[in-house]
């Protein structure tokens, strides 16, 4: 019995070189980057040179973050106090850039979900709708909107960090689309679902990557035990008759039966759940746990 995994899609110019030992080894373009991550549990298997030759490694201060130290003989600009570049990925470019919490402002698992986005959306078009609405609350920097506004989406982006849209408009500008692509959102995810509820707003598309804990731009807590449920049924309400909802969580602590439960609330749909995944380069490379994921399609089919 093998567990259920969502299709690991390649993300252009991304690599996982290894994993293990609570660490991970990847390459984001021409990068080596090497951070922690707590669900490798197994053995490495690159030799020892390898990983301390990373350009990048995050080491931990304290469980509040870290700070990124340079590998030897290092181009210039990784030993800049905040290095950047650029990873392209379809059609879309996006800056990466290492933070102090470890993350890049890019989740290369997500591109599962970004390629069922884009099967939703032919789907739509094949039938007659010729720009389906994609609404995308706890949206970070947008990879997921820039990309289904690349392809043709009526994106919304909603997200309660001023940091996090503004290096979503730099993901914009950097995959040449116009600064107006889409609706960009400071707001709290669901305060935002809320008021389009009362606005009898419909999208073809909702979009949910709630973190655990978290505060709305104006004091907004969001505690995911206490409020999921309540959004998951708000933005139900939002789904056109022919719609598809995708909710991704990470190092939650809850079972993926739980979003298929609380995503059979919804009412008549396919309800599917299973693990986001990335695979370590290799035929036979090991796949590094990255999250759950459910998704709700209503309407619409689209297989695996």
């Amino acid at each position: 019995m093998q567990p259920s995994v969502f299709p690991s899609i390649p993300l252009d110019n991304y690599t996982l070189l290894d994993s293990g030992a609570g660490e991970k080894l990847e390459r984001f373009g021409e990068v080596v980057l090497r951070r922690p991550d707590p669900q490798a549990l197994w053995r490495r298997r690159r030799a020892d040179r390898d990983w301390k030759n990373a350009d990048l490694t995050f080491v931990r201060e304290s469980d509040r973050g870290g700070q990124w130290q340079a590998g030897p003989g290092v181009r210039p600009f990784l030993r800049a106090a905040e290095p950047s570049w650029k990873l392209k990925h379809a059609s879309a470019s996006f800056l990466i850039r290492p933070t102090a919490f470890k993350h890049v402002g890019l989740f290369p698992e997500q591109a599962a979900n970004w390629d069922y986005i884009a099967r939703v959306g032919r789907e739509l078009k094949a039938s007659g709708e010729d720009k389906p609405r994609l609404l995308n609350l706890f949206g970070y920097t947008g990879a997921a909107s820039v990309l289904a506004a690349a392809d043709g989406w009526d994106v919304t982006h909603v997200d309660a960090s001023k940091q996090s849209v503004a290096w979503l408009r730099e993901n914009i500008a950097a995959s040449g689309l116009p600064e107006r692509v889409m609706r960009l959102m400071v707001d709290d995810a669901l305060g935002f679902a809320r008021r389009e509820v009362r606005r009898e707003s419909k999208y073809s598309a909702v979009l949910l990557d709630p973190p655990h804990y978290g505060r709305g731009p104006k004091g907004e807590k969001w505690q995911l035990e206490d409020s999921l449920a309540t959004l998951i049924e708000t933005a139900g309400q939002l789904l056109e008759e022919r719609g598809v909802l995708v909710l991704s969580t990470y190092a939650v602590g809850y079972s993926p039966l739980a979003f298929q439960n609380i995503l059979g609330d919804l009412g008549a749909g396919e309800v599917s759940v299973g693990e986001l995944a990335l695979q370590e380069e290799g035929e036979d490379g090991r796949f590094l746990p990255a999250g759950f994921c459910a998704r709700f399609a209503r309407g619409v089919t689209v297989e695996d």
